[in-house]
């Protein structure tokens, strides 16, 4: 299944390409955390990752809206992509921020 959005991109955006910007994530973030900082690497590109998701949300809501073609489903399925995304970050920093504390807070 296939759904254009209108002004935003030339390339179709179809269901297996969301679905497989998740499983990429995982795979490019890996290999970009092989430098000097492996945790700033892998965060950035999760960053990027996160905000490419909610981009890709977006532009299926904005097609859903102006009837684009885009089908409910599918703009549901992109949505709650970028939801659990977000929250993955989030959590992420969440659990990095604590670890900080934690570390600061240590009597030597």
């Amino acid at each position: 299944m296939q759904f254009f959005i209108s002004g935003l991109s030339t390339n179709p955006v179809t269901y297996s390409n969301l679905q497989g910007s998740i499983g990429s994530t995982a795979s490019s973030a890996a290999a970009g955390a092989t430098g000097s900082n492996p945790f700033s690497a892998l965060f950035t590109e999760a960053v990027g990752q996160v905000n490419q998701l909610e981009g890709q949300a977006q532009a299926a809501v904005a097609g859903l809206v102006s009837g684009a073609g885009v089908d409910v489903h599918q703009a549901m399925i992109a949505t709650q992509k970028a939801s659990m995304a977000f929250e993955l970050a989030l959590a992420v920093r969440n659990k990095a921020v604590q670890a900080y504390q934690q570390v600061i807070g240590m009597q030597f």
